[in-house]
Protein backbone atom coordinates (compact mmCIF):
# COMPACT_ATOMS: atom_id res chain seq x y z
CA UNK A 1 0.00 0.00 0.00
CA UNK A 2 1.23 3.52 -0.78
CA UNK A 3 -0.85 6.07 1.11
CA UNK A 4 1.74 8.74 1.75
CA UNK A 5 4.98 10.18 0.44
CA UNK A 6 8.06 8.93 2.23
CA UNK A 7 9.47 11.76 4.44
CA UNK A 8 12.97 11.02 3.18
CA UNK A 9 11.83 11.41 -0.41
CA UNK A 10 10.18 14.73 0.46
CA UNK A 11 13.62 16.07 1.37
CA UNK A 12 15.56 14.33 -1.41
CA UNK A 13 13.15 15.43 -4.14
CA UNK A 14 12.78 18.84 -2.50
CA UNK A 15 16.55 19.29 -2.72
CA UNK A 16 16.46 19.38 -6.51
CA UNK A 17 14.01 22.30 -6.51
CA UNK A 18 16.27 24.54 -4.42
CA UNK A 19 18.19 26.06 -7.41
CA UNK A 20 14.87 27.26 -8.86
CA UNK A 21 14.45 29.80 -6.04
CA UNK A 22 16.48 32.91 -5.29
CA UNK A 23 16.79 35.36 -2.40
CA UNK A 24 13.85 35.56 0.04
CA UNK A 25 11.87 33.07 -2.02
CA UNK A 26 14.54 30.45 -1.51
CA UNK A 27 14.70 31.16 2.22
CA UNK A 28 10.96 30.67 2.43
CA UNK A 29 11.06 27.50 0.36
CA UNK A 30 13.88 25.95 2.40
CA UNK A 31 11.61 25.56 5.42
CA UNK A 32 8.82 23.82 3.48
CA UNK A 33 10.38 20.34 2.90
CA UNK A 34 11.46 19.71 6.54
CA UNK A 35 8.13 20.97 7.91
CA UNK A 36 6.28 18.76 5.42
CA UNK A 37 8.48 15.81 6.41
CA UNK A 38 7.71 16.40 10.11
CA UNK A 39 3.97 16.48 9.45
CA UNK A 40 4.33 13.36 7.32
CA UNK A 41 6.13 11.46 10.10
CA UNK A 42 3.44 12.38 12.63
CA UNK A 43 0.59 11.41 10.29
CA UNK A 44 2.32 8.14 9.43
CA UNK A 45 2.51 7.16 13.09
CA UNK A 46 -1.00 8.23 14.03
CA UNK A 47 -2.37 6.09 11.22
CA UNK A 48 -3.99 8.81 9.14
CA UNK A 49 -2.44 7.44 5.95
CA UNK A 50 -3.31 3.75 6.17
CA UNK A 51 -2.39 0.56 7.98
CA UNK A 52 0.10 2.14 10.40
CA UNK A 53 1.99 0.93 12.43
CA UNK A 54 2.44 -1.81 9.84
CA UNK A 55 4.75 -1.51 6.86
CA UNK A 56 3.88 0.53 3.80
CA UNK A 57 5.64 1.48 0.57
CA UNK A 58 6.54 -2.01 -0.65
CA UNK A 59 8.39 -2.58 -3.92
CA UNK A 60 9.01 -5.99 -5.56
CA UNK A 61 12.71 -6.67 -6.18
CA UNK A 62 13.80 -10.01 -7.67
CA UNK A 63 12.20 -12.65 -5.43
CA UNK A 64 12.13 -10.25 -2.47
CA UNK A 65 10.05 -7.28 -1.40
CA UNK A 66 11.66 -3.99 -0.42
CA UNK A 67 9.99 -2.16 2.47
CA UNK A 68 10.65 1.59 2.45
CA UNK A 69 8.20 2.54 5.19
CA UNK A 70 8.33 0.34 8.30
CA UNK A 71 6.75 2.52 11.01
CA UNK A 72 6.76 1.56 14.69
CA UNK A 73 7.67 3.31 17.93
CA UNK A 74 11.41 2.97 17.38
CA UNK A 75 11.46 4.34 13.84
CA UNK A 76 8.91 7.01 14.73
CA UNK A 77 10.92 8.57 17.56
CA UNK A 78 14.05 8.77 15.40
CA UNK A 79 12.06 10.08 12.44
CA UNK A 80 10.47 12.68 14.71
CA UNK A 81 13.69 14.05 16.15
CA UNK A 82 15.44 13.93 12.76
CA UNK A 83 12.78 16.12 11.16
CA UNK A 84 12.63 18.50 14.16
CA UNK A 85 16.41 18.86 14.07
CA UNK A 86 16.30 19.46 10.30
CA UNK A 87 13.90 22.37 10.79
CA UNK A 88 16.21 23.89 13.43
CA UNK A 89 19.36 23.36 11.35
CA UNK A 90 17.71 24.71 8.19
CA UNK A 91 16.49 27.80 10.02
CA UNK A 92 20.06 28.31 11.25
CA UNK A 93 21.39 27.98 7.68
CA UNK A 94 18.89 30.24 5.87
CA UNK A 95 21.56 32.88 5.21
CA UNK A 96 23.78 30.42 3.29
CA UNK A 97 23.73 31.28 -0.42
CA UNK A 98 25.13 28.03 -1.82
CA UNK A 99 22.32 26.01 -3.42
CA UNK A 100 24.57 22.96 -3.73
CA UNK A 101 25.29 23.00 0.00
CA UNK A 102 21.58 23.11 0.85
CA UNK A 103 20.96 20.32 -1.64
CA UNK A 104 23.62 18.04 -0.18
CA UNK A 105 22.25 18.70 3.32
CA UNK A 106 18.69 17.76 2.34
CA UNK A 107 19.83 14.61 0.50
CA UNK A 108 21.87 13.70 3.60
CA UNK A 109 18.85 14.11 5.90
CA UNK A 110 16.52 12.35 3.45
CA UNK A 111 18.83 9.34 3.24
CA UNK A 112 19.09 9.22 7.06
CA UNK A 113 15.29 9.07 7.20
CA UNK A 114 15.44 6.35 4.55
CA UNK A 115 17.63 4.28 6.88
CA UNK A 116 15.30 4.86 9.82
CA UNK A 117 12.17 3.70 7.99
CA UNK A 118 13.85 0.87 6.03
CA UNK A 119 12.22 -2.48 6.69
CA UNK A 120 14.79 -4.56 4.82
CA UNK A 121 18.58 -4.74 4.55
CA UNK A 122 18.76 -3.84 0.86
CA UNK A 123 16.82 -0.59 1.29
CA UNK A 124 18.89 0.19 4.37
CA UNK A 125 22.13 -0.28 2.46
CA UNK A 126 21.03 1.92 -0.45
CA UNK A 127 20.19 4.85 1.83
CA UNK A 128 23.27 4.14 3.97
CA UNK A 129 25.55 4.71 1.00
CA UNK A 130 23.65 7.79 -0.23
CA UNK A 131 24.10 9.22 3.26
CA UNK A 132 27.89 8.64 3.09
CA UNK A 133 28.19 10.39 -0.30
CA UNK A 134 25.99 13.35 0.71
CA UNK A 135 27.85 13.88 3.99
CA UNK A 136 31.16 13.91 2.10
CA UNK A 137 29.81 16.67 -0.15
CA UNK A 138 28.83 18.64 2.96
CA UNK A 139 32.41 18.38 4.24
CA UNK A 140 33.81 19.50 0.90
CA UNK A 141 31.61 22.59 1.08
CA UNK A 142 34.01 23.77 3.75
CA UNK A 143 35.86 24.97 0.63
CA UNK A 144 39.38 24.73 2.05
CA UNK A 145 42.29 22.44 1.30
CA UNK A 146 41.92 20.89 4.77
CA UNK A 147 38.23 20.25 4.08
CA UNK A 148 38.99 18.54 0.78
CA UNK A 149 41.62 16.29 2.34
CA UNK A 150 39.44 15.54 5.38
CA UNK A 151 36.51 14.73 3.10
CA UNK A 152 38.66 12.30 1.14
CA UNK A 153 39.74 10.52 4.33
CA UNK A 154 36.12 10.52 5.51
CA UNK A 155 34.77 8.88 2.37
CA UNK A 156 37.55 6.26 2.45
CA UNK A 157 36.47 5.26 5.97
CA UNK A 158 32.85 5.02 4.88
CA UNK A 159 33.63 3.18 1.65
CA UNK A 160 35.46 0.59 3.76
CA UNK A 161 32.53 0.42 6.18
CA UNK A 162 30.07 0.16 3.31
CA UNK A 163 31.98 -2.73 1.71
CA UNK A 164 32.07 -4.60 5.02
CA UNK A 165 28.35 -3.95 5.53
CA UNK A 166 27.49 -5.09 1.99
CA UNK A 167 29.52 -8.29 2.39
CA UNK A 168 27.67 -9.02 5.63
CA UNK A 169 24.27 -8.31 4.09
CA UNK A 170 24.92 -10.53 1.05
CA UNK A 171 26.14 -13.38 3.25
CA UNK A 172 23.23 -12.93 5.65
CA UNK A 173 20.63 -13.02 2.87
CA UNK A 174 22.31 -16.06 1.29
CA UNK A 175 22.35 -17.87 4.63
CA UNK A 176 18.88 -17.01 5.90
CA UNK A 177 16.99 -16.38 2.67
CA UNK A 178 15.46 -13.25 4.20
CA UNK A 179 16.14 -9.55 3.70
CA UNK A 180 13.99 -8.38 6.63
CA UNK A 181 15.79 -5.99 8.96
CA UNK A 182 14.95 -6.93 12.52
CA UNK A 183 17.06 -8.41 15.31
CA UNK A 184 20.21 -9.87 13.78
CA UNK A 185 22.70 -10.93 16.44
CA UNK A 186 25.12 -13.82 16.06
CA UNK A 187 23.68 -16.51 18.30
CA UNK A 188 23.56 -18.96 15.37
CA UNK A 189 26.86 -20.35 14.06
CA UNK A 190 25.59 -20.13 10.46
CA UNK A 191 24.96 -16.40 10.72
CA UNK A 192 27.90 -15.53 12.97
CA UNK A 193 30.24 -14.15 10.28
CA UNK A 194 27.63 -12.18 8.27
CA UNK A 195 26.14 -10.75 11.47
CA UNK A 196 29.61 -9.76 12.67
CA UNK A 197 30.35 -7.99 9.38
CA UNK A 198 27.04 -6.11 9.56
CA UNK A 199 27.86 -5.17 13.15
CA UNK A 200 31.28 -3.81 12.16
CA UNK A 201 29.71 -1.78 9.35
CA UNK A 202 27.31 -0.27 11.87
CA UNK A 203 29.86 0.57 14.57
CA UNK A 204 32.12 2.38 12.09
CA UNK A 205 29.31 4.91 11.62
CA UNK A 206 28.82 5.01 15.40
CA UNK A 207 32.47 6.18 15.70
CA UNK A 208 33.46 3.48 18.18
CA UNK A 209 37.16 3.79 19.10
CA UNK A 210 39.55 3.05 17.53
CA UNK A 211 37.33 3.40 14.42
CA UNK A 212 36.30 6.94 15.34
CA UNK A 213 39.01 9.32 14.14
CA UNK A 214 37.13 10.21 10.95
CA UNK A 215 34.61 12.17 13.03
CA UNK A 216 36.83 14.79 14.77
CA UNK A 217 39.02 14.86 11.67
CA UNK A 218 36.23 15.76 9.22
CA UNK A 219 33.31 17.43 11.00
CA UNK A 220 35.18 20.61 12.07
CA UNK A 221 36.40 21.14 8.50
CA UNK A 222 32.90 21.62 7.09
CA UNK A 223 31.25 25.01 6.92
CA UNK A 224 29.62 26.56 9.99
CA UNK A 225 26.21 25.18 9.04
CA UNK A 226 27.52 21.94 7.53
CA UNK A 227 28.99 20.86 10.85
CA UNK A 228 25.54 21.27 12.46
CA UNK A 229 23.96 18.79 10.05
CA UNK A 230 26.86 16.35 10.33
CA UNK A 231 26.69 16.30 14.13
CA UNK A 232 23.08 15.08 14.07
CA UNK A 233 22.57 12.20 11.67
CA UNK A 234 25.40 9.76 10.93
CA UNK A 235 26.09 8.60 14.49
CA UNK A 236 22.38 8.59 15.41
CA UNK A 237 21.42 6.42 12.45
CA UNK A 238 24.10 4.02 13.70
CA UNK A 239 22.51 4.10 17.15
CA UNK A 240 19.14 3.36 15.54
CA UNK A 241 20.32 0.34 13.53
CA UNK A 242 22.21 -1.06 16.53
CA UNK A 243 19.06 -0.68 18.66
CA UNK A 244 17.07 -2.44 15.96
CA UNK A 245 19.53 -5.22 15.19
CA UNK A 246 21.70 -5.85 18.25
CA UNK A 247 19.66 -5.07 21.34
CA UNK A 248 20.99 -6.78 24.46
CA UNK A 249 24.41 -7.81 23.10
CA UNK A 250 27.04 -7.49 25.84
CA UNK A 251 29.80 -6.39 23.49
CA UNK A 252 28.00 -3.05 23.09
CA UNK A 253 28.21 -2.46 26.84
CA UNK A 254 31.98 -2.48 26.83
CA UNK A 255 32.36 -0.71 23.51
CA UNK A 256 30.09 1.98 24.92
CA UNK A 257 32.11 2.09 28.14
CA UNK A 258 35.25 2.66 26.06
CA UNK A 259 33.46 5.43 24.17
CA UNK A 260 32.37 7.31 27.29
CA UNK A 261 35.91 7.36 28.74
CA UNK A 262 38.35 7.54 25.81
CA UNK A 263 37.27 10.85 24.19
CA UNK A 264 37.33 12.79 27.48
CA UNK A 265 41.12 13.09 27.47
CA UNK A 266 41.19 14.40 23.92
CA UNK A 267 38.35 16.84 24.61
CA UNK A 268 40.32 18.29 27.53
CA UNK A 269 43.45 18.70 25.40
CA UNK A 270 41.80 20.10 22.27
CA UNK A 271 42.14 23.79 21.47
CA UNK A 272 39.46 23.89 18.75
CA UNK A 273 35.99 24.03 20.34
CA UNK A 274 34.34 22.23 17.43
CA UNK A 275 36.79 19.36 17.90
CA UNK A 276 36.01 19.41 21.63
CA UNK A 277 32.34 18.96 20.79
CA UNK A 278 33.16 16.18 18.31
CA UNK A 279 34.85 14.20 21.07
CA UNK A 280 31.93 15.04 23.33
CA UNK A 281 29.61 13.62 20.66
CA UNK A 282 31.51 10.31 20.69
CA UNK A 283 31.29 10.28 24.49
CA UNK A 284 27.52 10.75 24.42
CA UNK A 285 27.00 8.02 21.82
CA UNK A 286 28.85 5.75 24.25
CA UNK A 287 26.05 6.17 26.81
CA UNK A 288 23.55 5.13 24.12
CA UNK A 289 25.52 2.01 23.20
CA UNK A 290 25.77 1.01 26.85
CA UNK A 291 21.98 1.25 27.14
CA UNK A 292 21.46 -0.83 23.99
CA UNK A 293 23.95 -3.42 25.20
CA UNK A 294 22.28 -3.85 28.60
CA UNK A 295 19.07 -4.49 26.70
CA UNK A 296 16.47 -4.01 29.45
CA UNK A 297 13.35 -1.90 28.94
CA UNK A 298 14.84 0.82 31.19
CA UNK A 299 18.20 0.88 29.42
CA UNK A 300 16.66 0.86 25.94
CA UNK A 301 14.36 3.73 26.87
CA UNK A 302 17.40 5.53 28.29
CA UNK A 303 19.50 4.99 25.16
CA UNK A 304 16.76 6.11 22.78
CA UNK A 305 15.65 9.09 24.85
CA UNK A 306 19.29 10.13 25.27
CA UNK A 307 19.72 10.00 21.49
CA UNK A 308 16.65 12.23 21.18
CA UNK A 309 17.91 14.68 23.80
CA UNK A 310 21.50 14.65 22.59
CA UNK A 311 20.46 15.79 19.14
CA UNK A 312 18.94 18.86 20.81
CA UNK A 313 21.54 19.79 23.41
CA UNK A 314 24.69 18.71 21.54
CA UNK A 315 23.23 20.39 18.48
CA UNK A 316 22.63 23.54 20.55
CA UNK A 317 26.30 23.62 21.59
CA UNK A 318 27.38 23.22 17.95
CA UNK A 319 24.98 26.04 17.04
CA UNK A 320 26.53 28.33 19.67
CA UNK A 321 30.13 27.53 18.76
CA UNK A 322 29.20 27.93 15.09
CA UNK A 323 27.81 31.38 15.87
CA UNK A 324 31.06 32.32 17.57
CA UNK A 325 32.99 31.10 14.53
CA UNK A 326 30.62 32.96 12.20
CA UNK A 327 31.13 36.26 14.02
CA UNK A 328 34.81 36.05 15.00
CA UNK A 329 36.32 33.78 12.35
CA UNK A 330 37.76 31.44 15.00
CA UNK A 331 36.68 28.90 17.58
CA UNK A 332 40.11 28.30 19.12
CA UNK A 333 40.29 28.55 22.90
CA UNK A 334 43.58 30.43 22.68
CA UNK A 335 41.97 33.15 20.54
CA UNK A 336 38.64 33.61 22.36
CA UNK A 337 37.41 35.11 25.60
CA UNK A 338 35.20 37.85 26.95
CA UNK A 339 32.45 37.37 24.36
CA UNK A 340 29.67 37.35 26.95
CA UNK A 341 29.76 41.15 26.73
CA UNK A 342 29.14 41.34 23.00
CA UNK A 343 27.29 38.05 22.37
CA UNK A 344 25.03 37.78 25.44
CA UNK A 345 22.20 35.79 23.82
CA UNK A 346 24.61 33.26 22.34
CA UNK A 347 26.28 32.92 25.74
CA UNK A 348 22.91 32.32 27.42
CA UNK A 349 21.94 29.64 24.89
CA UNK A 350 25.36 28.03 25.33
CA UNK A 351 24.72 27.79 29.06
CA UNK A 352 21.47 25.94 28.40
CA UNK A 353 23.29 23.45 26.17
CA UNK A 354 26.10 23.07 28.72
CA UNK A 355 23.63 22.49 31.57
CA UNK A 356 21.72 19.95 29.48
CA UNK A 357 24.73 17.88 28.44
CA UNK A 358 26.03 18.00 32.02
CA UNK A 359 22.70 16.59 33.26
CA UNK A 360 21.71 19.44 35.55
CA UNK A 361 18.25 18.91 37.04
CA UNK A 362 15.45 20.46 34.96
CA UNK A 363 17.48 20.07 31.76
CA UNK A 364 17.22 17.33 29.14
CA UNK A 365 20.36 15.34 29.98
CA UNK A 366 19.21 14.76 33.55
CA UNK A 367 16.01 12.97 32.53
CA UNK A 368 17.62 10.83 29.79
CA UNK A 369 21.12 9.89 30.95
CA UNK A 370 19.82 8.91 34.41
CA UNK A 371 17.92 5.99 32.90
CA UNK A 372 21.07 4.46 31.42
CA UNK A 373 23.01 4.91 34.66
CA UNK A 374 20.17 3.42 36.72
CA UNK A 375 19.93 0.48 34.32
CA UNK A 376 23.64 -0.23 34.84
CA UNK A 377 23.16 -0.04 38.60
CA UNK A 378 20.10 -2.32 38.49
CA UNK A 379 22.13 -4.86 36.49
CA UNK A 380 24.71 -4.87 39.33
CA UNK A 381 27.53 -3.80 37.02
CA UNK A 382 29.71 -1.99 39.55
CA UNK A 383 32.66 -1.30 37.25
CA UNK A 384 30.38 -0.03 34.49
CA UNK A 385 28.54 2.24 36.95
CA UNK A 386 31.84 3.74 38.12
CA UNK A 387 32.96 4.35 34.52
CA UNK A 388 29.66 6.06 33.66
CA UNK A 389 29.95 8.21 36.79
CA UNK A 390 33.49 9.28 35.93
CA UNK A 391 32.45 9.93 32.34
CA UNK A 392 29.59 12.14 33.53
CA UNK A 393 32.06 14.24 35.52
CA UNK A 394 34.33 14.40 32.47
CA UNK A 395 31.46 15.58 30.27
CA UNK A 396 30.81 18.42 32.71
CA UNK A 397 34.49 19.36 32.56
CA UNK A 398 34.92 19.59 28.81
CA UNK A 399 31.44 20.37 27.44
CA UNK A 400 29.71 21.85 30.46
CA UNK A 401 32.53 24.13 31.62
CA UNK A 402 35.32 24.32 29.04
CA UNK A 403 33.18 25.31 26.05
CA UNK A 404 31.29 28.23 27.66
CA UNK A 405 34.27 29.28 29.79
CA UNK A 406 36.86 29.63 27.04
CA UNK A 407 34.39 30.99 24.50
CA UNK A 408 32.76 33.63 26.67
CA UNK A 409 34.51 34.10 30.03
CA UNK A 410 38.23 33.51 29.60
CA UNK A 411 40.60 36.49 29.44
CA UNK A 412 39.09 39.07 27.12
CA UNK A 413 40.51 38.70 23.62
CA UNK A 414 38.95 42.05 22.59
CA UNK A 415 37.29 40.56 19.54
CA UNK A 416 34.80 42.71 17.70
CA UNK A 417 31.68 40.55 17.59
CA UNK A 418 27.96 40.60 18.17
CA UNK A 419 25.16 38.09 18.30
CA UNK A 420 24.49 36.37 14.94
CA UNK A 421 21.56 37.12 12.60
CA UNK A 422 17.98 36.55 13.72
CA UNK A 423 17.58 33.20 11.94
CA UNK A 424 20.56 31.76 13.84
CA UNK A 425 19.27 33.16 17.14
CA UNK A 426 15.82 31.68 16.52
CA UNK A 427 17.34 28.27 15.82
CA UNK A 428 19.35 28.39 19.03
CA UNK A 429 16.30 29.62 20.93
CA UNK A 430 14.09 26.76 19.72
CA UNK A 431 16.73 24.19 20.67
CA UNK A 432 17.24 25.81 24.10
CA UNK A 433 13.51 25.93 24.85
CA UNK A 434 13.21 22.28 23.83
CA UNK A 435 16.04 21.31 26.20
CA UNK A 436 14.35 23.07 29.10
CA UNK A 437 10.84 21.83 28.23
CA UNK A 438 11.89 18.16 28.16
CA UNK A 439 13.91 18.63 31.35
CA UNK A 440 10.94 20.15 33.19
CA UNK A 441 8.29 17.91 31.65
CA UNK A 442 10.07 14.65 30.72
CA UNK A 443 6.83 12.71 30.24
CA UNK A 444 6.34 14.52 26.93
CA UNK A 445 9.30 12.40 25.75
CA UNK A 446 8.69 9.32 27.89
CA UNK A 447 5.24 8.68 26.45
CA UNK A 448 6.58 8.10 22.92
CA UNK A 449 9.42 5.74 23.93
CA UNK A 450 9.26 2.11 22.72
CA UNK A 451 8.68 0.63 26.19
CA UNK A 452 6.38 1.77 28.98
CA UNK A 453 8.20 4.09 31.39
CA UNK A 454 8.01 3.65 35.14
CA UNK A 455 11.18 5.64 35.77
CA UNK A 456 10.85 8.78 37.93
CA UNK A 457 13.85 11.11 37.47
CA UNK A 458 12.98 13.70 40.08
CA UNK A 459 13.58 11.87 43.32
CA UNK A 460 15.62 13.20 46.23
CA UNK A 461 18.37 10.60 45.77
CA UNK A 462 18.72 11.30 42.04
CA UNK A 463 18.86 15.05 42.43
CA UNK A 464 21.19 15.09 45.44
CA UNK A 465 23.56 12.57 43.87
CA UNK A 466 23.75 14.46 40.58
CA UNK A 467 24.21 17.85 42.27
CA UNK A 468 27.02 16.43 44.40
CA UNK A 469 28.74 15.11 41.28
CA UNK A 470 28.43 18.47 39.52
CA UNK A 471 29.59 20.37 42.60
CA UNK A 472 32.76 18.31 43.07
CA UNK A 473 33.50 18.40 39.32
CA UNK A 474 33.18 22.20 39.38
CA UNK A 475 35.45 22.41 42.41
CA UNK A 476 38.03 20.21 40.70
CA UNK A 477 37.99 22.42 37.59
CA UNK A 478 38.51 25.58 39.64
CA UNK A 479 41.34 24.04 41.64
CA UNK A 480 43.07 22.77 38.50
CA UNK A 481 42.75 26.19 36.81
CA UNK A 482 43.99 28.11 39.86
CA UNK A 483 46.93 25.79 40.50
CA UNK A 484 47.95 25.68 36.86
CA UNK A 485 47.52 21.89 36.72
CA UNK A 486 44.77 22.06 34.11
CA UNK A 487 46.31 21.29 30.69
CA UNK A 488 46.99 24.67 29.08
CA UNK A 489 45.27 25.53 25.82
CA UNK A 490 47.91 25.35 23.12
CA UNK A 491 48.06 25.54 19.34
CA UNK A 492 48.95 21.93 18.64
CA UNK A 493 47.94 18.80 16.79
CA UNK A 494 46.79 15.88 18.92
CA UNK A 495 47.54 12.49 17.41
CA UNK A 496 44.61 10.10 17.59
CA UNK A 497 44.13 6.47 16.60
CA UNK A 498 44.22 7.39 12.92
CA UNK A 499 47.93 8.25 12.93
CA UNK A 500 49.12 4.67 12.14
CA UNK A 501 46.68 4.59 9.22
CA UNK A 502 47.90 7.94 7.97
CA UNK A 503 51.53 6.75 8.12
CA UNK A 504 50.62 3.46 6.45
CA UNK A 505 48.64 5.34 3.79
CA UNK A 506 51.57 7.65 3.09
CA UNK A 507 53.93 4.67 2.76
CA UNK A 508 51.46 2.91 0.48
CA UNK A 509 51.19 5.96 -1.78
CA UNK A 510 55.00 6.17 -1.82
CA UNK A 511 55.13 2.52 -2.90
CA UNK A 512 52.56 3.06 -5.65
CA UNK A 513 54.19 6.24 -6.95
CA UNK A 514 57.81 5.06 -6.56
CA UNK A 515 58.91 1.40 -6.59
CA UNK A 516 55.75 0.05 -8.24
CA UNK A 517 55.88 2.60 -11.07
CA UNK A 518 59.62 1.96 -11.52
CA UNK A 519 59.03 -1.79 -11.67
CA UNK A 520 56.23 -1.37 -14.21
CA UNK A 521 58.49 0.87 -16.31
CA UNK A 522 61.29 -1.70 -16.15
CA UNK A 523 58.94 -4.50 -17.27
CA UNK A 524 57.55 -2.34 -20.07
CA UNK A 525 61.02 -1.44 -21.33
CA UNK A 526 62.08 -5.09 -21.16
CA UNK A 527 59.11 -6.21 -23.23
CA UNK A 528 59.83 -3.49 -25.77
CA UNK A 529 63.44 -4.70 -26.07
CA UNK A 530 62.30 -8.30 -26.58
CA UNK A 531 59.83 -7.18 -29.25
CA UNK A 532 62.57 -5.16 -30.94
CA UNK A 533 64.92 -8.17 -30.91
CA UNK A 534 62.28 -10.36 -32.60
CA UNK A 535 61.53 -7.76 -35.23
CA UNK A 536 65.25 -7.41 -35.95
CA UNK A 537 65.40 -10.86 -37.50
CA UNK A 538 63.61 -9.51 -40.57
CA UNK A 539 61.45 -11.40 -42.95
CA UNK A 540 64.23 -13.79 -44.02
CA UNK A 541 64.60 -15.11 -40.45
CA UNK A 542 60.87 -15.45 -39.86
CA UNK A 543 60.74 -19.21 -40.47
CA UNK A 544 63.65 -19.91 -38.08
CA UNK A 545 62.05 -17.80 -35.36
CA UNK A 546 58.77 -19.70 -35.77
CA UNK A 547 60.58 -23.08 -35.51
CA UNK A 548 62.48 -21.93 -32.41
CA UNK A 549 59.35 -20.78 -30.65
CA UNK A 550 57.59 -24.06 -31.55
CA UNK A 551 60.43 -26.11 -30.09
CA UNK A 552 60.38 -24.08 -26.88
CA UNK A 553 56.62 -24.57 -26.48
CA UNK A 554 56.93 -28.30 -27.15
CA UNK A 555 59.63 -28.66 -24.50
CA UNK A 556 57.49 -26.69 -22.04
CA UNK A 557 54.45 -28.93 -22.57
CA UNK A 558 56.64 -32.03 -22.28
CA UNK A 559 58.00 -30.83 -18.95
CA UNK A 560 54.49 -30.12 -17.67
CA UNK A 561 53.34 -33.60 -18.79
CA UNK A 562 56.21 -35.30 -16.95
CA UNK A 563 55.52 -33.33 -13.76
CA UNK A 564 51.82 -34.28 -13.84
CA UNK A 565 52.65 -37.99 -14.45
CA UNK A 566 55.14 -38.05 -11.59
CA UNK A 567 52.67 -36.38 -9.24
CA UNK A 568 49.91 -38.81 -10.26
CA UNK A 569 52.18 -41.82 -9.72
CA UNK A 570 53.22 -40.57 -6.28
CA UNK A 571 49.61 -40.03 -5.19
CA UNK A 572 48.52 -43.45 -6.58
CA UNK A 573 51.43 -45.19 -4.84
CA UNK A 574 50.56 -43.52 -1.54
Amino acid sequence: MIGWLHPGLILILGAFLIPLFKGKWRQGYLLIPPIAALIDVILMYTGVFGDIPFSTWRLPFLEYELVFGRVDKLSFIFGLIFTIATIIATLYALHVKSSSEHMSQYIYVGSALGVVFAGDLITLYIFWEIMAIASTLIIWHGATDKAHRAGFRYIMWHIAGGIILLAGIVMYITTTGSITFNAIGWSSSSTYLPSLLIFIGFIINAAVPPLHAWLPDAYPEASVTGTIFLSIFTTKTAVYVLARGFEGYDVLIWLGALMVVYPIFYAVLENDLRRVLCYSLINQVGFMLVGIGIGTALSMNGAISHAFGNILFEGLLFLCVGSVLYRTGTCKCTELGGLYKTMPLTAAFCFVGAASISAFPFFTGFVTKSMVMDAASNAHMALLSVLLLLASAGVFHHAGIKVPYFAFFAEDAHLKARDPPINMLLAMGIAAISCIFIGVYPYSLYQILPYSVEFVPYTASHMIGQLQLLLFASLAFVVLIKTGLYPPEQRKINLDSDWPLRIAGAKLMWFFEGPLVNFATWVDNGLKRIAADFSAYGEEKEEKVFIGVSVMLALLFLAMYLIVQLAYGWIFAS
